[in-house]
């Protein structure tokens, strides 16, 4: 590989999985102030960002050095945007609760062994075919953009639902992340249904905007 006088690449292929870190991080921030209703909006941002970068860089000829770095870079910012800002979301949410706290970081860490299993398996089956992936195996830890919005919606309007709906779903979806189970990567239908839903979650976080719930 020859020498590069900025180190990463910084094609229209990338650009996506970039901004999606950035609406993260900035959810982080919004977390850490409380402002939670920002931070979701920010969830969810990142959710879209991730969605659409893996077909934006399919149209691309990449070669191995590209290829092996969208891997390694979706991953680490799927870390950030659907892994840390989901369990500080929870763990600030619950009160800085120190039980949760643990539990969020077990969260975290099942995200993190899931993302890095994917990362090898990806690297192989590349290695080995050209063909797109057709099943993930475990749940996809981006799975949290669609779930934790949703929870948050149920909770501002459910008045027995408690604040401990948020540590029960980290702690489900922690298992799901490490949970050898075959999941079937979603095709057009699928991911038509999931801009569906998004679209009306986000239309009701945006309602929920104008009110303080907590």
């Amino acid at each position: 590989m020859e020498q590069k006088k900025v180190i990463g690449f910084y094609d229209y292929t990338v650009i996506l999985t970039y901004l999606g870190m950035i609406f993260a991080f900035t959810g982080i921030i919004k977390v850490m102030n409380t402002a939670y209703t920002d931070a979701i909006f920010n969830l969810m941002f990142a959710g879209i960002c991730d969605m659409f970068d893996g077909a934006v860089a399919s149209t691309k000829e990449r070669n191995e050095y590209e290829k092996h770095f969208g891997i390694q870079i979706d991953s680490l910012c799927d870390l950030i945007s659907f892994g840390i800002l989901p369990a500080l979301f929870v763990y600030m949410i619950s009160g800085k609760n120190a039980v949760v706290g643990v539990l969020v970081s077990v969260y975290t860490l099942c995200g993190l062994i899931r993302l890095a299993y994917f990362n090898v398996q990806e690297y192989e089956r590349q290695r080995m075919t050209d063909a797109r992936r057709e099943v993930y195996l475990g749940l996809p830890i981006t799975s949290s953009a669609i779930i934790l919005p949703l929870a948050y919606l149920l909770y501002s309007k459910i008045e027995f639902m408690g604040l401990w709906i948020f540590t029960l779903i980290t702690i489900l979806l922690g298992a799901g992340f490490i949970t050898g189970i075959e999941i079937k990567k979603p095709n057009f239908v699928g991911k038509i249904i999931m801009i569906v839903v998004g679209v009306f979650e986000m239309a009701g976080v945006f309602i929920l905007s104008g009110a303080d719930i907590l």
